[in-house]
């Protein structure tokens, strides 16, 4: 951290050298001998020595300027001089053996192709669904959406959605951005031009985000977004960079790019923020399920897409139950905080962090979003814990402190362009991102009008953004079975892929994939539908027999030809218990409450 410029010895070899300084003064504290023969001592000795990194020579600067702050530093080394023995092992007991500043090229490594995998996957699971949501025979398509947007705003529509299908809205443009994506992810997984992988990453997903309307009204969506767009300022900015390679010849730290504290920070800022801002809405948002413990009394039964494994776990005694609630609070609004605590303390928060997502991925298939909550936990380990759990320690792997001074001087000018960038992002995002966990605290609170105003021209591109799952527990679960009909006598059922409809056929698994339509007759079923106008289309390209939205139901009860009469009906719907079961073999019971749409007809949608 010296640069190089300091020698170190401890003081019963150098005290021979120096006879004019007394023995007690060595026994006391640190002494520095500067070139010119002055001797300074403690926390003055601490700062001066410092001074010779240009980034601590303010420590050096307040010791001699700011008042009270020489006698601050004076008090609190002494305080340690006085209990070094109880000091050291508070230091080893909070940072482990390795007390050096940590360095981040592994998780890096981890974390930049974990994510190239869940764009991948995202990419992969649009991909097979465009067609039938927003394609030209889609139940919501984007090429007669964009129009009618700008027939409404004029020009202002292409700052409020930016997209790429401005230039080209055709199913096959929404093939090529997907297969885009695709290739740009394979290249972020093997490591081949990250950042500029990254940034086309971002812009395809965000157009397709855009172009996916209510069908991407997903905080998992968001999320990617956020999270890949601040990872371009943590990725190294070259076009093979020998430590993300598959299998590298050389170990990943000796070769390395610097990483980038500015980027590093902004990604720990989003989860800290996702984390405290999923807790905290729970406790604010006026549902008394989570302040009882009672959440999880319906949330098992009552999620979007519950897991066989959620069944299951429905069945756990009560005291469990809220338990886990009390358990899931604690992990979101406490431990968030050890994230800028000391190693032990991260690895603590990682493992607690990464343990409540398997615990929900288990139980509810949440898509993406549970492996990405895990791949930002993985920036909380760094390389000195990297080492230890690779066979034999292999300390060499990780970077030494000289080897990150080394780093620093041959950053390639596009790399210091990344840093300037993310410097520049922190300053103009920190006081949105405060705001927005300040309003978890004070959901009725306003911004200042001169923060709301950046946070609407930033809004539009998802690159900051608020959180809070769960705000508010279902305490009830109400389905929407499409039912058709050739002659409005016999009435035949629509099956899904996931949600529930046959109570015989037991709760999926499907994550990471995201079935979109099942998720949105989720949400269809908490309102009207007047309210879900894409609902209507549904039905109407039902009633057509669209080759593109049959393939997103599991089963087709009209072959040969598509209905001529379509209802909705409205159903309530709960797990079975081990019993029932067993006696019946169904996994939900279900009872009829009433029509949610009357039967409709090809004719009038004419």
């Amino acid at each position: 951290m010296t640069m190089g410029k300091v020698d170190y010895t401890t003081y019963q070899k150098a005290a021979d050298r120096f006879p004019e300084i007394p023995p007690d003064e060595f026994n006391r504290s640190l002494v520095l001998i500067q070139p010119d023969g002055t001797v300074v001592f403690a926390a003055a000795a601490v700062y001066r020595s410092l001074a010779y990194r240009r980034s601590r020579e303010c420590l050096a600067w307040s010791y001699d300027h700011v008042p009270g702050f020489a006698a601050v530093s004076e008090t609190g080394y002494g305080l340690i001089a006085r209990h070094r023995k109880f000091a050291s092992a508070v230091t080893r007991l909070l940072w482990g053996k390795d007390v050096r500043p940590p360095t981040y090229v592994w998780p890096r490594r981890w974390f930049l192709r974990v994510l190239g995998v869940i764009y991948l996957i995202a990419f992969v699971s649009l991909w097979v669904q465009a067609d039938g949501l927003v394609g030209s025979n889609g139940m919501s398509p984007v090429n007669q959406f964009l129009p009618a947007v700008r027939g409404q705003v004029g020009s202002d529509a292409y700052g409020l959605l930016p997209t790429l299908c401005w230039f080209n809205s055709s199913d096959a443009f929404l093939h090529f951005l997907c297969g885009s994506g695709v290739l740009c992810s394979l290249l972020l997984i093997f490591g081949i031009a990250p950042a500029v992988s990254l940034v086309a990453l971002f812009v395809l997903y965000l157009s397709l985000t855009i172009a996916g309307q209510v069908f991407f009204n997903f905080q998992w969506d968001v999320l990617l977004l956020e999270t890949g767009f601040l990872s371009i300022f943590f990725a190294p900015w070259r076009l093979w960079p020998r430590e993300l390679l598959l299998w590298p010849r050389s170990p990943p730290a000796a070769t390395a790019s610097p990483v980038s504290q500015a980027g590093l920070f902004l990604l720990k800022l989003l989860l800290f923020k996702l984390m405290l801002m999923s807790g905290v809405v729970k406790l604010t948002s006026g549902d008394d399920s989570w302040w009882n413990l009672t959440a999880l009394d319906y949330h098992y039964w009552s999620q979007p897409l519950p897991t066989v494994f959620g069944w299951w776990t429905d069945k756990s005694p009560e005291w469990f139950k809220h338990f886990s609630v009390a358990f899931c609070l604690v992990i979101e609004i406490i431990v968030p905080f050890f994230i800028w605590a000391p190693r032990r303390l991260r690895l603590i928060a990682a493992g607690l962090l990464i343990f409540l997502q398997l615990a929900i991925a288990i139980t509810g298939n949440y898509c993406f979003f549970n492996l990405l909550t895990i791949a930002l936990c993985l920036l909380l380990i760094d390389d000195s814990v990297a080492a230890s759990l690779r066979r034999g320690g292999m300390p060499h792997l990780v970077a030494s402190t000289a080897t990150q001074r080394r780093d620093h001087n041959r950053r390639t000018v596009a790399e210091r362009l990344s840093t300037y960038g993310a410097i520049a992002v922190i300053i103009v995002t920190l006081p949105i991102n405060a705001w927005l966990m300040f309003s978890a605290f004070k959901p009725l609170s306003r911004p200042p009008r001169a923060l709301a105003k950046l946070y609407e021209k930033l809004e539009a591109f998802r690159i900051v953004n608020g959180y809070g799952l769960f705000r508010a527990m279902t305490k009830d679960r109400c389905e929407i079975v499409l039912e058709g009909s050739a002659d409005g006598i016999e009435w035949l059922s629509y099956e899904f892929k996931w949600k529930p409809g046959d109570v015989k056929r037991a709760p999926g698994w499907c994550a990471p994939h995201q079935p979109r339509l099942d998720w949105q007759m989720w949400f269809a079923a908490l309102g009207t539908p007047r309210e879900n106008p894409w609902f209507i289309a549904l039905i109407f390209r039902l009633l057509q027999g669209s080759h593109d939205v049959n393939p997103l139901l599991a089963n087709n009860p009209f072959p040969d030809k598509p209905p001529r009469y379509i209802r909705a009906m409205f159903y309530r719907y709960r797990f079975t218990t081990g019993d029932e079961l067993r006696q019946t073999g169904a996994w939900w019971k279900r009872e009829e409450l009433r029509e949610y749409l009357p039967t409709l007809s090809l004719e009038q949608f004419r």
